[in-house]
């Protein structure tokens, strides 16, 4: 099921965002690779020009790592996530997300990181420290194999209030290389001009190298012309492909009523509850109602990390069909592999629904 929002888009990929990015990508140390972080408001082409640099980057290297802290239009999950990708093929047409399986994330459960800034930030920091582990810091003779990777960050265009503090704790954290500015027509809603995350007690000169671009899409007087998406309908459409990995690719589904009706007759996994924690997220829920509250819903599924019951790895999403408390089962349809569905211990419920669409089957 394509995306009729953003497959009729008319990619323009300008010769100023060509040379940025190639700037990045070719103008840079191959060690340690550079780590680009790509911010701007919204609707000005953060992942469009994501993507682009993404491929670029392929050109030079094997595979590029990509840090998505966009909770509300990630890049290659379900929304609710943020994640860390190691992407090795190039993307053929800029206008058509994909998903793909992240090398790690977090379920945050919300569109926006606006009930829980401090939670977002550790899940960002920690799926960062984790690519510097796995990607950067690493001793070369013990893994000769092992390469470093380049990183792309991308970020959500809440740039104003506390996004804009989100975002300079995000600079300061991570330290990257590059930091890609995307400017609209509308002064008043760009980030300040320059390295605006330093305090100004410090010289940044050399540290970072700061590039400011112009939004793609420009009328005749070369303003930026926004595009205005449907943020409700491309989360439903990207919660319906992910979905829809629960059948073969072959199987004749090419409308949202076909899904409909197929996730209605698909046999879901019985989830026994004596294995299954439930932690509610950015909410509480009475203890009599917590598993009636899973009936109908999203979760996401998690398995408890040895260093931290805060930081559960999340391995997918997971639709709650129907609860038997008499036998003691989750009746759950996902399109997670039985053996890796078998490690989840733990259910995360948060604000991310199922389309209205896929619940009208008649």
């Amino acid at each position: 099921m394509s995306d009729p929002v953003s497959s009729t888009a008319n990619i323009y990929v300008p010769e100023e965002w060509s040379e940025a990015a190639d700037s990045i990508a070719y103008d840079s140390v191959t060690s340690p690779p550079p780590v680009s972080f790509i911010c701007g408001p919204k609707n000005s082409g953060k992942t469009t020009f994501s993507r682009h640099l993404l491929n670029t980057l392929l050109q030079r290297y094997q595979k590029v790592a990509y840090l998505d802290t966009d909770v509300g239009q990630p890049e290659f999950t379900a929304p609710g996530f943020l994640s860390l990708t190691v992407v090795d093929k190039l993307t053929p047409d800029l206008a058509i997300p994909c998903l793909k399986t992240p090398e790690r994330c977090f379920f945050f459960g919300d569109v926006s990181s606006k009930r829980d800034p401090s939670t977002y930030l550790k899940y960002i920091f920690t799926l960062y420290d984790y690519y510097r582990k796995e990607y950067c810091i690493f001793d070369k003779r013990e893994n000769p194999v092992r390469t470093e990777l380049p990183l792309v960050v991308n970020t959500p265009g809440w740039v104003k209030g506390t996004g804009y503090e989100i975002l300079v704790d995000m600079l300061k954290y991570i330290s990257p290389t590059h930091v890609v500015k995307i400017y609209i027509s509308a002064q008043n809603k760009n980030l300040p001009g320059g390295a605006f995350w330093f305090d100004g007690d410090g010289d940044c000169d050399g540290m970072v190298n700061i590039i400011e671009i112009k939004s793609a899409r420009q009328d005749s007087f070369n303003r930026s012309v926004l595009v205005q998406k449907d943020a409700c309908l491309l989360r439903d459409l990207r919660i319906m492909a992910y979905f829809r990995q629960c059948f073969p690719s072959d199987k004749p589904i090419t409308t949202i009523k076909e899904l409909a009706y197929a996730l209605a007759s698909h046999s879901p996994y019985e989830v026994p509850i004596s294995s299954i924690k439930i932690r509610h997220l950015h909410c509480q829920v009475p203890s009599t109602e917590i598993y009636y509250s899973l009936n109908a819903t999203i979760v996401g599924l998690a398995v408890t990390s040895e260093e931290s019951e805060d930081l559960p790895w999340c391995v997918g999403l997971g639709i709650v069909r129907g609860i038997d408390t008499f036998k003691g089962l989750l009746y759950v349809i996902t399109p997670v592999p039985q053996s890796i569905l078998e490690k989840v211990d733990l259910f995360l419920q948060g604000f991310i629904q199922i389309p209205t669409c896929l619940l009208q089957v008649n």
